[in-house]
């Protein structure tokens, strides 16, 4: 039975608690974890090489300014997370759209460091989502002055996020 109130027609309320019920459903569904997959590493494994390699390329390049190599290791970044599954698919958002960003002619790299972040962000989720380690002689450092991590190797800090500007900026760990 529907009425009129001031010329609005309305459903009754039974539909208003209906309608609310399903919203709250679907939001409760969107903010559980993505369930895992038979590729998925176990608690307490490492981070998978086959996204921590091309990773750490891509770091190495932009810590010397450079943009060179990073279309192809962001595309072997996405077939990892591909393969990883669903808990994977930011990394794989992430990679495919640091990949466009590199290929523009010539590439911005101040668009490929903002993608760059992103990506660290998802890879820094999904490690701590998982209680996932990093590779042996791998770090998790932070950038204060954007304010997101980045992996590495050895322990002289080497930002991405500003490269040679201020390579030394930041703090592990």
């Amino acid at each position: 039975m529907k009425t009129t109130v001031r010329g609005w027609l309305c459903a009754p309320a039974s539909s208003f608690i209906y309608a609310i019920a399903l919203a709250a459903l679907a939001v409760a569904g969107a903010c559980a974890p993505a369930p895992q997959t038979s590729n998925t590493p176990a608690a307490g494994a490492e981070m998978s090489r086959a996204i921590v390699d091309p990773y750490l390329k891509i770091q190495a390049a932009l810590a010397e300014d450079s943009t060179e190599g990073v279309h192809a290791n962001a595309g072997m970044l996405v077939t990892a997370a591909t393969a990883l599954g669903s808990p994977a698919m930011k990394i794989d958002t992430a990679a495919i759209q640091l990949a466009a960003a590199s290929e523009a002619e010539p590439p911005d790299i101040k668009d490929v460091r903002e993608k760059f972040g992103t990506l660290s962000e998802a890879i820094d989720v999904y490690m701590t989502g998982l209680h996932l380690k990093a590779p042996e002689g791998v770090k998790v450092a932070v950038c204060p002055m954007v304010n997101k991590p980045w992996l590495q190797e050895g322990s002289a800090l080497a930002n991405p996020y500003y490269g040679k500007e201020m390579l030394t900026c930041g703090s592990f760990r």
